[in-house]
């Protein structure tokens, strides 16, 4: 298993934004070196019934490649749109998804999981 924690915190954040527009959810991960990648994408193979299960979509999937800032280097980088935090939420706590996220678990060294909502760069720039 892995030794990643989830930062309770801010699932709880996630669980009370009012906020039902989708989102995105950016993944960053490492893969284990002794059989990470396979275990992830097991992981990607038995998630993905419950992913689209929420309405849910991969919109991108990455290998990234030049590290032009920062220190950390990923071995994936997956964006995924939910149509709101309730439908993740949803699937997260979907006993047939938690026994599919146990691959994950056995695949990833480190992650960065990221609720994100669009800018509005009207107001930024503003």
């Amino acid at each position: 298993m892995s030794d990643i924690k989830s930062n309770e915190d801010q699932f709880k954040a996630l669980a009370k934004n009012p906020n039902d527009e989708p989102f995105v959810m950016l993944n960053l991960l490492k893969f284990k070196k002794d059989g990470g990648r396979e275990a992830y994408f097991n992981y990607i193979k038995e998630s993905g019934r419950y992913v689209e299960g929420v309405g849910a979509k991969v919109i991108y999937f990455g290998i990234p490649k030049e590290l032009l800032q920062g220190t950390e280097d990923w071995d994936l980088l997956m964006l995924v749109q939910y149509p709101s935090r309730k439908a993740f939420l949803k699937m997260t706590n979907d006993p047939g998804y938690l026994k599919a996220h146990e691959f994950r678990a056995d695949g990833v060294e480190r992650a960065v999981l990221y609720a994100t909502d669009p800018a509005k760069f009207k107001a930024i720039l503003s």
